[in-house]
């Protein structure tokens, strides 16, 4: 997932802002970032959406209030 999608995407379940934590990412050559893994939280809501080998899963997921 390329860093600047971020900016166009939202949560699905109460279309809030999404917050983006990588914790793997690769240069290309264009010089942009992207993330193989991660998570991107909604502000809102706090429900997390896991970022795996640079897909990221935007399926509603349960709301976990720990996290």
């Amino acid at each position: 997932m390329k860093t600047e999608t971020i900016e166009i995407l939202c949560c699905p379940v109460c279309r809030g802002d999404l917050e983006l934590t990588a914790f793997e990412t690769v240069e290309t050559e264009g010089r942009s970032t992207d993330v193989i893994r991660g998570i991107l939280r909604c502000g809102a809501c706090g429900i997390n959406y896991p970022i795996a080998e640079g897909i990221p899963n935007l399926l509603p997921q349960e709301k976990k209030a720990d996290q």
